[in-house]
């Protein structure tokens, strides 16, 4: 069993910054995609950042040049800071790992349970 563990979500005014972790633990052989998702009130949730083990990063289009993605391997752990923050960018926000357990090397996705932002004057 694995566990996803997010903080790091709060109320911040237009133009501020926030800083999101999450943590990953349980049987845990490796992780390859880590990654950020989102869901506004009445919206579908949509993806916000990945990063692969390689290093690959990919964001969405209305948070590039905002946001960034980065993990720390050791802890198994991924971090989104967000910059330049927008009243659009209220939602609950939710990690996403691509997890390979012991039980059969396979990959499987953990979700975490979320982390409200809102960014509101």
């Amino acid at each position: 069993q694995v566990q996803l563990v997010e903080s790091g979500g709060g109320w911040v005014q237009p133009g501020g910054s926030l800083r999101l972790s999450c943590a990953a633990s349980g049987s845990i052989v490796s992780i390859y995609a880590m990654g950020w998702h989102r869901q506004a009130p009445g919206k579908q949730r949509e993806l916000v950042a990945t990063l692969t083990s390689g290093g690959r990063a990919n964001y969405a289009d209305s948070v590039q040049g905002r946001f960034t993605i980065s993990r720390d391997n050791a802890k198994n752990a991924v971090y989104l800071q967000m910059n330049s923050l927008r009243p659009e960018d209220t939602a609950v926000y939710y990690c996403n790992d691509e997890v390979q357990t012991p039980s059969d090397l396979a990959l499987y996705s953990y979700w975490g349970q979320g982390t409200r932002v809102t960014v509101s004057s």
